[in-house]
């Protein structure tokens, strides 16, 4: 499935293999779970952070993710049955709305893997102001990539952004903590 979206849709897709337990680990060790009642994931993909996401959320918090392609908010609908999670077939500049209309007000965290150096003009900037709207103060923007370039999109949106890397994931990458002052 991971594959064959990647086939489908390069542009939207990161890489060919999803990522690595550790990388998980690491891009999650800084959420305040406790404090955490909406969680969002752009680009889930097969769902590779939605299972350890979901088991480290509270029993009254949510999980929702949106994603471009069809096959993987099918494929999700499908694998995940967990009441706190919402699947949503969309785009992530859209943000705002998305959670509004299931009624949220912000989010604590926002997850992305979205390639944004391969995203179309204007796409990568949309998505970093929209995500910075929505956050709560406090909250973050929690960005795993293989290239250090989307720093660029963040840093008019986020003052403090925090820098991470995992060389234990195919390829290894860049993590980046946008935090919402």
């Amino acid at each position: 499935m991971f594959l064959r979206g990647f086939i489908k849709h390069p542009v939207m897709v990161g890489s060919i293999v999803p990522s690595s337990q550790r990388l998980i680990a690491k891009m999650l060790a800084r959420v305040d779970w406790g404090r955490t009642k909406l969680f969002v994931e752009y680009g889930p993909g097969v769902g590779t952070f939605c299972q350890p996401i979901l088991d480290r959320l509270a029993p009254d918090a949510t999980l929702l993710v949106i994603d471009t392609n069809p096959d993987f908010i099918q494929h999700l609908r499908r694998e995940i049955r967990d009441s706190r999670f919402i699947a949503v077939q969309g785009s992530a500049a859209d943000v705002a709305a998305i959670i509004a209309g299931h009624g949220f007000d912000a989010a604590d965290y926002v997850l992305s893997g979205l390639p944004f150096s391969t995203l179309p003009p204007g796409v990568g900037d949309a998505i970093a102001a929209a995500t910075h709207t929505v956050l709560r103060p406090g909250g973050a923007f929690l960005v795993y990539q293989f290239r250090a370039r989307v720093r660029d999109f963040l840093a008019p949106h986020f003052t403090r952004i925090d820098p991470g890397f995992e060389w234990w994931n195919v390829p290894p990458a860049h993590l980046f903590w946008a935090w919402k002052d």
